[in-house]
């Protein structure tokens, strides 16, 4: 097997110090993600373990920058780089290098690319917003200036709406 099964995340998620309500969260981001993987055509497995793992650097900071720490976590660990690119890709839509460099983040571009990084990102803003609630992340994107942020979500989500219907 090239990516970790579920229990292998589980207990990478709990080693790394993440809490129930993330492991929770993150069973939640699984379940949606593997559903739309199948439909959409997308690698299942790495599909499962990019969402058991996205949030894995919450056991670190609960900050913008975990992402970036879970995936130089599975990086040291000597985990598949499009595993790590999944964890440091799924924050909303993605941030572009300008605002990942306003953000303090090291300055690059973690905009999701692949289907699979698109599908553990949308899969996440579901599970954490519902379909209703994408538009109110939208709006409280644009209220705090972040156009980009938010024309970025609208056009995931719009992409993946084929593998959510």
């Amino acid at each position: 097997m090239k990516y970790p099964d579920e229990e292998e995340c589980l207990e990478l998620l709990r080693k790394a110090g993440c809490g129930e309500n993330v492991i929770r969260h993150v069973l939640s981001v699984k379940d949606l993600a593997v559903r739309m993987a199948e439909r959409c055509g997308a690698d299942i497995e790495l599909v499962r373990a990019g969402a058991l793992l996205h949030d894995i650097g919450r056991g670190k900071t609960h900050g913008m920058d975990h992402a970036v720490v879970g995936a130089e976590m599975l990086r040291e660990w000597g985990y598949p780089e499009e595993l790590a690119r999944i964890v440091e890709r799924h924050i909303g839509a993605g941030i572009s290098a300008d605002e990942a460099g306003r953000l303090g983040l090291p300055r690059r571009s973690y905009i999701p690319e692949t289907l699979e990084e698109k599908i553990v990102a949308e899969a996440d803003n579901y599970a954490c917003e519902g379909e209703e609630g994408i538009e109110a992340m939208v709006a409280r994107l644009r209220k705090r200036g972040h156009h980009e942020a938010a024309q970025r979500v609208l056009g995931l989500h719009g992409e993946m709406k084929k593998c959510l219907d």
